[in-house]
């Protein structure tokens, strides 16, 4: 069934219908539009939450305790979630908002032409009816005075008293008149073949097909907000398998939590390596009382006249404790503490004692290489660099003995950070050397090795920056947005940009192209 048969006479009905079926479009996308922007106020109330609560850290020992760890977990979590509201958010506003606006576009324009049609058509067939109407208005009154002329030469021809050339005259104009009113039946005639050909032509052909036109449209917008409607709901469906993974890390912090470890990391971090104090011994005053005059008594204990101002070292608990001054030893704490101080800063020593020696040996490498190469610099103009270096590296080297001998005084056993020996002087020449100083078993490079690519690795162009890492993709991520890239899901990533708590992960194709994607859509990996 179509409307162009059932509904041939309803032009009134079709046009309201059509045009309440694009209002309930145009409410459709409104609707979602609104939706969307819930999602994005949801969203950043989410990021600025996680964002205000992750950064109040009372200590920078907090996140050692599983119980914080897992706190800034949950914080990591919601934040991941509030980006899958976001995307959410995208979604609807490009796959519904976006595509029914555009489409709702081309649905009105298409139905303002097809109306247009079947005015055209109408007052085509209004014309040809006026002239229809004309033609047989014009048919009847030249019969009727016809007619008239025909009655007066008939009444002409009976009166005796008229003449042979009046009797002529009006015979004349009877006959003319007759010839005009057959004239005008004809044309009235054709007229209304022409009308009745017309109309048939209006209301079986052009009418209907544009009717079933507007039926087609309309079928083809219901269509289209169908799939609308289904979209408003497999947009958040899509993301539902991310956001189950964000609510099970919040499950798995919660199951991360030991409190067994954490009393330990409170032992750990606080036990102070005291011995428990003994017992008071008594004291008696009374032989202050019962002593002899003479001072000089022997066996006499000498005793104080006023106990009440005998200094002890009594060990109270719960009392506050004044905050004692600063050491460089870390003298002023308790012995377990103390250790721990002096192995952490030995083992900050030794690591920028590590990148000291480090730079002493590229320094030393350029210094090489433009001796050999003067095209590729001046010598000369590395000597304070390696000057200042020899000097950090002596400098650093006298406070790694320093502590050691510290940590050893406070019954450390000085588990320090191993590094490289290589150092250079100001020749360029190679120094070997043990951390102590002592010459070690490590021979001199070979002059002759291609030091240039060595040289060419610690100079390169910087202007890409070295990944940090790799991630393999878990899901299809479009990148419609401006900054993003797509991927695919299972595609191997180069990971240049780490999350900055915003939901998003920089990362590179093999051929070059950057951008950014959801974090909570890849595995990363991070370099060691």
């Amino acid at each position: 069934m179509d409307w162009g048969t059932e509904l041939w006479d309803q032009y009134d009905i079709i046009e309201k219908h059509t045009q309440s079926g694009l209002e309930l479009v145009e409410k459709y996308v409104k609707f979602v539009k609104e939706r969307t922007e819930i999602e994005q106020n949801y969203a950043k109330q989410l990021r600025n939450l996680s964002k205000k609560y992750n950064q109040k850290r009372s200590s920078k020992d907090e996140p050692e305790f599983s119980s914080y760890q897992a706190f800034l977990d949950i914080l990591t979590e919601m934040n991941d979630y509030a980006g899958q509201r976001e995307l959410i958010a995208e979604n609807l506003m490009m796959n519904i908002c976006i595509d029914l606006t555009k489409y709702l576009q081309e649905l009105k324009q298409e139905r303002k032409t097809y109306l247009m049609d079947a005015k055209k058509a109408q007052q085509s067939l209004e014309s040809t009816y006026k002239q229809l109407d004309s033609s047989k208005k014009r048919f009847e009154r030249e019969w009727r005075e016809a007619e008239r002329a025909a009655q007066y030469a008939e009444k002409t021809d009976q009166d005796i008293n008229a003449t042979k050339a009046d009797v002529e005259k009006a015979k004349q104009q009877a006959h003319m008149r007759a010839h005009v009113a057959d004239e005008c039946k004809n044309d009235y005639a054709a007229q209304l073949q022409k009308y009745n050909k017309e109309q048939n032509q209006f209301y079986f052909s052009d009418m209907p097909l544009i009717f079933n036109k507007l039926q087609d449209l309309d079928e083809r917008r219901i269509q289209k907000l169908a799939q609308g409607y289904i979209l408003f709901s497999d947009t958040e469906k899509h993301v539902m398998p991310i956001i189950g993974k964000c609510l099970e890390g919040i499950t798995k912090a919660g199951t991360n939590v030991n409190e067994k470890n954490d009393s330990m990391i409170v032992i750990e971090q606080n036990k102070s390596g005291f011995e428990r104090p003994g017992d008071l011994e008594f004291e008696d005053y009374s032989q202050g009382i019962n002593r002899a005059s003479s001072d000089s008594s022997l066996g006499t204990p000498k005793v104080s006249m006023e106990p009440w101002k005998k200094k002890t070292n009594n060990f109270w608990l719960f009392s506050k404790r004044s905050k004692p001054t600063v050491s460089e030893d870390f003298g002023h704490l308790p012995p377990e503490q103390r250790r721990k101080r002096l192995q952490q800063k030995l083992d900050e020593i030794c690591k920028e004692l590590q990148k000291e020696v480090d730079q002493s040996e590229a320094l030393g490498k350029m210094k090489d290489v433009y001796e050999k190469n003067p095209q590729m610099g001046d010598p000369a103009s590395l000597a304070s660099q390696i000057n200042q270096t020899s000097q950090n590296i002596e400098r650093l080297r006298g406070e790694q003995s320093k502590y050691e001998t510290w940590l050893a005084e406070a019954g450390g056993r000085g588990d320090t950070l191993r590094y490289k020996a290589h150092s250079f002087n100001n020749n360029g020449a190679n120094d070997v050397h043990s951390p102590d100083g002592a010459y070690s078993d490590e021979s001199t490079p070979d002059p002759s090795q291609a030091i240039y690519a060595e040289f060419d690795d610690d100079f390169e162009d910087e202007d890409l920056a070295a990944p940090i890492g790799k991630c393999t993709a878990m899901y299809n991520f479009p990148g419609a947005s401006e900054g993003t890239i797509a991927m695919q899901e299972g595609e191997v990533l180069a990971v240049v940009e780490e999350d900055k708590g915003d939901g998003w992960t920089r990362v590179r194709r093999n051929n070059g192209d950057e951008g950014y994607i959801p974090t909570s859509y890849v595995t990363i990996t991070l370099n060691k």
